[in-house]
């Protein structure tokens, strides 16, 4: 898998700037006719699925700026199934797409159908996530460090705990994403580095286990929490919309979100900013959806013939319980 600190700049690459991208459900209407009289792009795009606020942004950042640049976006949402997205895949590559763009619904398990794109010619870029893959069957990689979010997250967790004068042992849940999923896998990768480093004797994870990065999981696997282990201190969510389903299950358990259990959360929807201004979140790790323009113009320079750098980075930032108010109103997704 790319190591996502380290990803470095190869022949392919010029820094992008901008925002993100959007998918979900097939839809192959033409964005348009770019100016000049050039050759419209034409774009295969494959979503992994619907299933978050996030992931909503995402798709609608990626139509919105296909349509702006006069790109022609084949659309298909994968529904969270590997074998929907290979097939998309597979249906770019007959459609003789100028160039494919996905965002994996897990890390293996790709060979085989990027070796038929390279065969064919067409270029492919990774949204949002990486895959575990031979690096020359992919371009370029526009999305966040997962890694560093988990990073993050840990070490807001210290704020968190300081500011509501937590002492001694921490006992920490884990809503993991999807399972074989980067973001699922590098957060908890993170989280635990910086765990493992500075708080081997006080922190500990009890207990993990994936929703799916679904609000309907999230519930139902903190309701399950609660029962094993009815004095967790502090929640982990992989994603807010997991997290705002454990906030379901806390307050059916009789427990305040944010006060009995210490609630930190990744990715940033207005949902989950909501909830952090009602004091049921004490604070977001952001990660930025909106990938599309950015992508879009990796897709024109790779189409063109230049190059771009192997892994564009997302700008993002951290928000503790009392910042989320005066940054509600700025939210775009």
């Amino acid at each position: 898998m790319l190591n996502r600190r380290n990803f470095l700049t190869a022949a392919v690459g010029v820094a992008a700037t901008a925002g993100l991208a959007a998918c979900a459900k097939e839809d192959g209407s033409s964005a348009g006719s770019s100016s000049g009289g050039s050759k419209t792009i034409t774009l295969g795009f494959s979503q992994v699925g619907s299933e978050s606020g996030w992931r909503t942004a995402n798709t609608d950042s990626v139509k919105s700026a296909a349509k702006e640049a006069g790109y022609k976006l084949q659309f298909s949402d994968a529904q969270q199934k590997q074998e929907n997205q290979i097939s998309a895949i597979r249906s770019f590559i007959a459609q003789k797409v100028d160039v494919i763009a996905f965002s994996p619904v897990v890390v293996t398990g790709w060979d085989a159908v990027l070796k038929e794109a390279q065969a064919a010619k067409i270029p492919v870029v990774l949204t949002d996530r990486s895959v575990e893959s031979d690096e020359s069957l992919f371009v370029a990689l526009v999305g966040s460090d997962f890694t560093d979010e988990g990073r993050r997250a840990a070490k807001i967790l210290e704020k968190v705990l300081e500011k509501a004068g937590h002492k001694g042992k921490v006992k920490i849940a884990q809503l993991e994403g999807t399972t074989g999923a980067a973001p699922a896998i590098e957060r908890a990768k993170g989280f635990k580095e910086v765990m493992d480093a500075e708080h081997k004797d006080d922190w500990e994870i009890v207990v993990s286990q994936t929703g799916d990065f679904t609000r309907a999981g999230g519930k139902q696997v903190m309701a399950a929490f609660l029962q094993s282990n009815p004095d967790i201190d502090v929640l982990f969510a992989h994603n807010d919309d997991m997290g705002l389903g454990a906030i379901q299950a806390i307050e059916a358990a009789g427990k305040k979100p944010g006060k009995d259990i210490l609630i930190v959360t990744v990715d940033g929807v207005k949902d989950g900013f909501i909830a952090m201004s009602e004091g049921k979140i004490n604070a977001i790790v952001e990660c930025n959806p909106l990938l599309g323009p950015q992508l879009m113009e990796v897709v024109k320079t790779v189409h063109d013939g230049g190059k771009v750098e192997r892994w564009i980075k997302t700008e993002e930032s951290d928000f503790m319980q009392d910042q989320a108010k005066d940054a509600l109103p700025t939210r775009k997704y």
